[in-house]
């Protein structure tokens, strides 16, 4: 494990970049700096990405569910969206109406998201699709 106090803004570039796509690596870099798991890294003009928002844009479930379920990472409406979480995305929405117009990383829309989840989130898809219009 890396025993340094603070991490580095390209470890955590790093960490962001394996989350889009490579769980070996997600889970060796956690191993090494724990802290990674909530870190997240701005690509430039206030677009903040984490590991969670990684893997939820680009459909990768596996990585999603590892981050949250083994790892503790803190549920979002763009991962639920993604995971076919149609209960949380409901919630959200309720208590905050705007969220649905709001962009995950890079300007990705919730219905982009919902879409990357595949079958399993055709539901949230679905009823994001008759909300937004």
């Amino acid at each position: 494990m890396r025993t340094e106090e603070r991490i580095t803004t390209e470890l955590v570039r790093e960490f962001v970049m394996a989350a889009h796509g490579d769980l070996e690596k997600v889970q060796e870099l956690l191993a090494e700096s724990p802290s990674l798991l909530h870190a997240s890294y701005n690509w430039g003009g206030s677009d903040w990405e984490s590991a969670l928002g990684a893997a939820a844009h680009v459909g990768r479930k596996d990585i999603a569910l590892y981050l949250l379920l083994e790892k503790g990472a803190r549920m979002d409406i763009f991962a639920a969206a993604m995971l076919g979480e149609l209960e949380v995305v409901q919630a959200i929405l309720v208590a905050q109406p705007e969220a649905l117009r709001a962009s995950g990383p890079h300007g990705i829309s919730l219905l982009q998201h919902a879409r990357m989840g595949g079958e399993k989130a055709q539901r949230v898809f679905d009823y994001l699709t008759v909300l937004s219009y």
